[in-house]
């Protein structure tokens, strides 16, 4: 039984490890470019799922659609995105990623992952994955249930 508790212990210490590394990170990406983390959760939304109105980013990210207008103008300002009227209904606005800058961002990070990556067979590289996978799966659920349960003022 203690060998078990100690595995949970260090596997709750390297947890916290690589959370602290990634708030780092990004805080340091923000600080380089001038925006901020949820700045750059709606960059990643952009790149990842196409051109989004900047009602459609609101809901996505959980904020009014007046704080979306900060994001946007903040992520403009940086060169990471521009506002184009939508096609659909020309009074909506869409906000696009700029081609390629999401991965100039990030390109130190993904040479060096990939050479970590490269570490590994394909059959360890499966296991991570599902790992990672899986601990994205469980951070979201834990942020819907925080979400959910917000303390009353």
């Amino acid at each position: 039984m203690e060998g078990r508790d100690h595995g949970r212990d260090r596997a709750r210490d390297r947890g916290r490890e690589l959370s602290t590394a990634v708030v780092a990170f990004h805080e340091a990406v923000g600080a380089h470019l001038g925006v901020t983390a949820v700045d750059q959760r709606a960059l990643a939304l952009i790149a990842g799922k196409g051109p989004l109105t900047a009602g459609a980013l609101a809901k996505e990210i959980n904020l009014t659609p007046g704080a979306v207008t900060g994001v946007a103008d903040r992520l403009e300002r940086a060169g990471l995105v521009r506002r184009e009227p939508d096609p659909e209904d020309r009074r909506r606005v869409v906000i696009t990623a700029v081609p390629g800058a999401f991965g100039r961002v990030f390109a130190g990070l993904a040479a060096a992952m990939a050479d970590l990556s490269a570490r590994y067979t394909p059959e360890e590289q499966r296991v991570i994955e599902d790992w990672v996978t899986r601990t994205a799966d469980v951070l979201r659920q834990q942020t819907r249930l925080l979400t959910e349960k917000r303390p009353e003022p």
